[in-house]
């Protein structure tokens, strides 16, 4: 196998911190708009429409945001790939922490009409161009910076720092959830997006401090870089089945949009069951994923990626069913049980691994545009799921439609996943390279030419 001289050691609790923090920070901003997606823009935004029309343009524009994730895939991976993982950390932040807080200064439609919903979508584009870099990049910081034989452990605080982040934006929203209607349309929804001032300059103020990686340093002192001006080239030469397969793995995402944006939706608007209950489900179940995702990380150090990421999928098909029945039928206990089983366990089986396993897929050369441009895109179908979920709903019963069509989801990312190549046992600096061929290949090679 062709090797590269072993990179310096880096500072895999420094970068894991900086990950952690930067995430949390960033997520909260791009789920309190899921939030208010789903409690209040159908009001405020859509009232011209019918109740069920305009909560289905609300979580509509929740989705709009994946959209443009893939173009910032594209732009993002090949900024970090080439001037450095660092360099696209304190971009994301920045962009998303303004767009959320120009979100909170919206008109609404009583005062501006169509103007208000086109802007809110704007903005919204901007959330998604952002975080398309995010997870990508502090991926790429965080496993470049781990010991080989931690890898999935340190790259998993990314995506604990996610969770935080939706602790963080549904315990804001919880008071403000508690407001009259009258002050909740009004000026109650808008505190959330305010607060994303100090998500910006707390998270510049972090990611501004930390060191870039000895992987991408090693590469541009062999000169890795120059070759690689253009890295999206060299990806798709050589990389594009592993891209696709990232594409493909990472709808598992619509686990989380349907979890935190069509359930709570589902359950408010067409159950009739309390806000604040379903939103304290959410809590509870990032609060478990916290604890959760480290320790399926660690697991899949010892005994590998595939059988703790497959596992985590199918699970999720069989509880996101018994999740969304316990809601049709408004009971709290089971709401309670299942949800937090599901989201905050299960789920964190995928989400610790996924960080690590993805990377580990690339070279370093392309490894953010690769995990940028594979999960985005499959996360951009995942943000869609809450309206394709809404529109084959159809009352209350309709948790049979949503169910199936999320299992559907968890079994072809679990076919992705369980036909990719097992990594944690390569080192670092042979990720993503290809094997030298054998004799054998050789003379096949020898013989079709």
């Amino acid at each position: 196998m062709t090797t590269q001289p072993t990179a310096p050691r880096g500072k895999p609790r420094k970068a894991a911190v900086a990950a952690w923090i930067g995430s949390a920070l960033e997520y909260y901003d791009f789920f309190i708009y899921g939030t208010a997606a789903a409690l209040v823009f159908n009001k405020i935004f859509f009232p011209a429409s019918s109740p069920a029309t305009g909560t289905l343009l609300a979580l509509a524009t929740f989705g709009v945001g994946y959209l443009a994730r893939p173009v910032g895939a594209f732009v993002l991976g090949h900024i970090g790939d080439v001037f450095g993982r660092k360099r696209v950390l304190v971009h994301t932040v920045l962009l998303m922490g303004v767009a959320t807080v120009l979100v909170g200064c919206l008109p609404t439609y009583q005062q501006i009409g169509v103007a208000a919903p086109a802007l809110l979508v704007a903005l919204r584009l901007l959330q998604g161009f952002s975080a398309a870099g995010e997870q990508a990049g502090a991926n790429s910081m965080s496993l470049e910076h781990a010991p080989p034989d931690r890898r999935a452990y340190y790259t998993s605080f990314t995506l604990s720092g996610t969770q935080a982040g939706q602790i963080l934006a549904t315990a804001v929203f919880l008071p403000v959830a508690a407001l009259p209607e009258e002050h909740l349309l009004s000026w109650g929804w808008r505190v959330p997006f305010w607060l994303s001032a100090f998500v910006v300059v707390v998270g510049l103020v972090i990611r501004r401090k930390l060191d870039e990686t000895p992987v991408f340093e090693q590469e541009i002192a062999t000169g890795e870089t120059k070759r690689s001006r253009t890295p999206l080239a060299p990806l798709f030469r050589d990389h594009w089945a592993d891209v696709l397969r990232v594409v493909v793995a990472s709808v598992i995402a619509a686990v989380s949009t349907i979890f935190t944006v069509y359930a709570l939706s589902y359950a408010v608007n067409t159950v009739g069951l309390e806000r604040s209950p379903i939103l304290w489900v959410g809590v509870l179940a990032n609060v478990a994923a916290l604890i959760a995702i480290p320790l399926w990380a660690r697991l899949s150090d010892r005994i590998g990626r595939k059988p703790v990421f497959v596992g985590g999928s199918l699970g999720c098909a069989v509880l996101m069913a018994a999740y969304l029945w316990s809601l049709s039928i408004g009971s709290y206990p089971l709401i309670f049980l299942t949800g937090v089983l599901m989201f905050g366990v299960v789920y964190s089986a995928t989400n610790g691994i996924w960080p690590a396993f993805y990377g580990e897929m690339f070279p370093a050369r392309v490894r953010l545009s690769g995990m940028a441009v594979g999960t985005q895109i499959g996360f951009a179908l995942a943000g869609f799921a809450p309206s394709i979920a809404e529109a084959i709903g159809g009352g209350r019963d309709g948790w049979v439609n949503v169910a199936l069509f999320t299992a559907g989801l968890c079994v072809l990312n679990a076919l992705a996943v369980a036909t990719g190549r097992e990594t944690y046992r390569v080192p670092t600096e042979e990720l993503g390279l290809k094997p030298p061929k054998t004799n054998g290949e050789r003379e096949r090679d020898a013989v079709s030419v």
